[in-house]
């Protein structure tokens, strides 16, 4: 991994400062040479920040598409913006790192996978929650075949109180949805990814927004919480065409007392089950005629079960985003994976808004 990528950001908000830019910037054969906001000012501060110093600055990303130099980009822009900027991206002859979900709509998540078949550049979705050392363990442990067949699983992603308020969280134009669109869709990708099935046959949700006073204890506070139009939380009901099935359940705000984090899931397999819920792995399982329960130990300081034990799941995804460019491989999150998430969050909010269950072809 000796030659330099050359790196261009387009959107340098929330997520870029939080997530991207700082792994990033951990990775010796990375430059970040171009920065790209509405905001002019969110531009200049992240190439001060992260970039080379001659790293350019632009508030057109089809201008940053330009720059011969830049070999990746990175879409770290609101939802609705994610299919076009990525396409044009994969048309200028870039790789391309999106943030999740991949789109607003399935059929932008669709078109998204069509140009990078077409012009043969790689692309990725920003789901790093399969690549923390728990998802990757259990990932290695389920395909040494001890699970069995899982045909039961329980995707969770709830927050007692925890409505995001910046930004455009609260704007369903440039989102697309709530809770099931920002945070049940990591715990969506791990649980297929864990299940290796890809597979809807059917689709059965519903949307909430019940609450008398959804503000209060909020976290971040109200800033537009109370009057936002948006899901306060959901479920589902996923059939596969195997025959498997998946309980989904997530929220911003439910009077729960049990919260449970974005990429946690329960897995029920026909000789073991397994769940990972608050980072936490636990498999079970009947020993010598008993109910077993084992924690494993995923820390670093351990068994090194995957690369970069020890690092955190952004500084993962984005060190094995890069080899996967260096080393012309397919990258941990294919497009087409990411495809299908974005399929059956679509399918929930159509279910519920039709009172009727979705159905695959």
């Amino acid at each position: 991994m000796d030659r330099i990528v050359k790196i261009g950001i387009i959107g340098c908000g929330g997520i870029a400062n939080g997530k991207h830019m700082p792994s990033l910037s951990k990775l010796k054969n990375v430059e970040m040479i171009a920065f790209c906001d509405i905001v002019p000012q969110r531009a200049e501060k992240a190439k001060e920040k992260y970039g080379t110093p001659d790293a350019k600055v632009y508030t057109d990303y089809k201008e940053l598409l330009k720059n011969p130099e830049i070999e990746v980009v990175h879409v770290l822009t609101p939802n609705r913006e994610h299919a076009q900027m990525t396409i044009d991206a994969l048309y200028a002859d870039k790789h391309v790192m999106c943030e999740k979900p991949m789109a607003k709509t399935a059929e932008d998540a669709r078109r998204m996978c069509e140009a990078a078949k077409k012009t043969g550049k790689k692309l990725t979705i920003g789901y790093q929650h399969r690549q923390k050392p728990q998802s990757i363990f259990a990932k290695n442990y389920i395909d040494t075949g001890a699970v069995g067949e899982i045909y039961y699983a329980n995707c969770l992603a709830t927050r007692r109180r925890g409505t995001p308020n910046w930004g455009v969280f609260l704007d369903e134009d440039a989102q697309g949805g709530g809770p099931i669109i920002d945070i049940a869709t990591h715990s969506l990708d791990l649980t297929l990814f864990l299940m290796n099935n890809y597979e809807p046959e059917l689709v059965i949700g519903k949307t909430h927004k019940k609450l008398e006073h959804p503000e209060a204890g909020n976290i971040w506070g109200d800033n537009g919480v109370s009057t936002t139009p948006l899901e306060e939380a959901a479920c589902a009901f996923i059939r596969m065409k195997n025959g498997a099935t998946i309980l989904l359940e997530t929220s911003w705000a439910l009077n729960t007392s049990e919260p449970i984090e974005e990429g946690s899931c329960v897995l029920c397999g026909s000789r073991e089950g397994l769940e990972i819920k608050n980072n936490v792995l636990k498999v079970n399982k009947i020993e010598l005629g008993h109910q077993t329960e084992t924690i494993v130990d995923t820390s670093a300081g351990g068994v090194a079960f995957y690369d970069g034990a020890g690092a955190s799941s952004s500084d993962v995804e984005a060190a094995n985003w890069i080899k996967a460019v260096i080393d012309d491989t397919q990258p941990y999150v294919l497009p087409e994976q990411a495809c299908v998430v974005s399929e059956i969050l679509e399918a929930i909010y159509e279910s519920s808004k039709t009172g009727k269950p979705v159905y695959f072809d």
